[in-house]
């Protein structure tokens, strides 16, 4: 389903207004664009459960250029052809692939490989690129409140064990058809399981985008 049009104005206008306040000399300008900034709190405020003064805490926290924001997951696999996946305890417990926000002075493909380590103990070789997704389009719920470009690794366990974390915890692998429905749908959602398990089965396919 696309994303409610409040959500997208929103998110647009404090995309502007942070840019804006990056670069703006004149000081009514930055009057203006820290205007904006407020409006599009009040907009996003108006569609969700969250106050305005929460989020507008949220954009002031913002600074620099506005762009997407990255996010790592990674599809690993057991020699039976079954996917790695946790549970979120951040989410109440649901289940989705190792992953999260990519942190700085390392590559995407570091990145899912150090979520996959943190996550489930197990240490894993980066295979290929599978997905290069932007979340808006997918169909995740809840939506962001900011852009966010989705990147899914392939990857194989080269040593390690199954260890829970402070965010996960429960480790387990599954087949296409033993995927569990109290899937973590802010982070992962069934069409994209189907196709890292596709990326899987043919490792020739290219790289999913849009």
């Amino acid at each position: 389903m696309p994303e409610p049009t409040w959500l997208v104005w929103a998110r647009d206008i404090q995309a502007i207004a942070q840019t804006g306040l990056t670069y703006v000399q004149d000081p009514f300008d930055k009057e203006r664009y820290q205007a904006l900034t407020a409006l599009a709190a009040r907009m996003m405020a108006d569609g969700c459960t969250t106050d305005a003064a929460t989020i507008q805490k949220l954009f002031d926290a913002q600074s620099g250029y506005a762009t997407p924001k990255l996010e790592v997951r990674i599809g690993v696999f057991d020699p039976q052809g079954r996917l790695l996946m946790v549970r979120e305890v951040l989410d109440d417990n649901r289940w989705t692939v190792p992953g999260g926000w990519a942190d700085v002075n390392l590559t995407p493909a570091e990145n899912a490989a150090k979520e996959a380590w943190e996550e489930t103990g197990y240490t894993v070789r980066i295979t290929r690129l599978a997905m290069a997704l932007d979340r808006a389009r997918q169909g995740h719920e809840p939506p962001e409140p900011f852009s966010v470009t989705k990147l899914f690794f392939l990857g194989e366990i080269t040593g390690g064990s199954a260890t829970t974390s402070i965010e996960t915890s429960e480790i387990a692998f599954f087949g296409p058809d033993e995927i569990p429905p109290d899937l973590s749908t802010g982070r992962i959602t069934p069409h994209e399981i189907t196709r890292l398990f596709a990326h899987y089965a043919d490792p020739t396919l290219p790289a999913d985008f849009d």
